[in-house]
């Protein structure tokens, strides 16, 4: 399920995110919600259920029926919106590069890695469209600010802020798909390996000669932790091995003159 940004009425969307609405400013009793407490709530029930939340739910959450919240929150589009900036809060502004700036990019990588695993159904927004909320920008600004430091030029960081913002954001992808298989097919990791491997290798007991760079692949390898399942351990080291590649690519970038 792919969700794209920015459906709502533009001008509403962009107010409720860099809150420029004074909906909540009005004189009078104080209101029993607010969109800070409806977006919280929609972030729960989202990390629950997914994307495929209502706005029910939602209100159901707060104690109240979903009509209540559009004097707030014009619909789910915007609510999204919302939701995805709000969380991306969590994640810091700013990084120390007092120890180099391969350092402080491995830990936002670890941090953005660390954020999809809670949030799952973020990865679900398309990048096609970005929010342009302040904590999207200030997350990519908390990046580019490390990458500067290494003195390449903005035509080269452009590339680069990219690059590691689309690897950590691919690599979490496979994890969240990989937790998500098990209840989406009814099947777990380890039962549908080892039906379907028992049966290939009893079609096809020629396949390690045949494609033996793959099996070499395959049997060279140490697992990250024994107690994840296959394809979540398989997704753990392909995004350590990648980044490390990654940011070898970067400093070769930096020493080429």
């Amino acid at each position: 399920m792919v969700v794209y940004a920015g459906q709502g009425d533009p001008r509403r969307s962009i107010e409720l995110l860099w809150r420029a609405s004074v909906a909540e400013q009005r004189p009078g009793p104080k209101p029993g919600l607010s969109v800070d407490s409806i977006v919280d709530a929609g972030i729960a029930v989202a990390d629950e259920q997914g994307m495929a939340f209502s706005m029910r739910a939602v209100g159901e959450r707060l104690g109240r029926t979903a009509m209540a919240l559009y004097t707030y929150v014009p619909g789910k589009n915007e609510l999204i919106d919302l939701m995805y900036d709000r969380a991306m809060a969590e994640l810091p502004t700013s990084y120390p590069v007092a120890d180099g700036w391969r350092p402080a990019v491995t830990r936002w990588a670890e941090d953005m890695w660390e954020f999809y695993g809670r949030h799952p159904w973020v990865l679900q927004v398309s990048q096609a469209r970005p929010v342009l909320g302040p904590h999207e920008f200030a997350v990519v600004e908390s990046l580019a600010a490390i990458l500067v430091t290494t003195g390449l030029p903005g035509r080269r960081l452009r590339g680069i802020v990219g690059a590691v913002n689309h690897f950590v954001r691919g690599a979490a992808q496979s994890v969240a798909e990989a937790r998500a298989a098990g209840s989406a097919t009814g099947e777990g990791d380890e039962e549908w390996w080892y039906a379907r491997s028992a049966v290939l290798m009893e079609v096809e007991p020629e396949l390690a000669e045949k494609f033996p760079v793959l099996h070499l692949l395959e049997s060279d390898r140490d697992p990250v932790d024994p107690e994840l399942p296959y394809l979540e351990n398989d997704a753990v080291e392909n995004f350590r091995s990648g980044l490390e590649v990654l940011l070898d690519g970067i400093e070769g970038a930096v020493a080429k003159p």
